[in-house]
C-alpha cells in the first residue's frame, strides 16, 4: 500500500497484489502495510490525516480478511 498519495486502494486491488506475491511465497510469510510511513521525506507527502487513517484502517480490514484474526 502507497504511502505516497492519499488515493486509498481497493480492497479488490491489495487483495490481487497479495495473491500475485502468494505465487513466490507462502501466504503465512507475506504481510500487508504502508509502504515505508507517511512522512518519508522531511517535508512528508501529501496525504491528510483522515487520508492516513483510512490507509490504516484498509490495511487491518484486507489482512482480517486474508489472513483471518480478531
Amino acid at each position: 500500500m502507497t504511502s505516497k498519495t492519499g488515493e486509498l486502494e481497493s480492497k479488490d486491488e491489495l487483495k490481487r497484489r497479495i495473491d500475485e506475491a502468494a505465487k513466490f511465497l507462502p501466504l503465512e510469510q507475506l504481510a500487508l502495510s504502508p509502504q515505508c510511513g507517511f512522512a518519508s521525506t522531511e517535508e512528508g507527502n501529501t496525504l491528510t490525516e483522515d487520508q492516513q487513517w483510512a490507509k490504516l484502517s484498509r490495511c487491518v480490514e484486507v489482512a482480517r480478511e486474508v489472513w483471518g484474526g480478531v
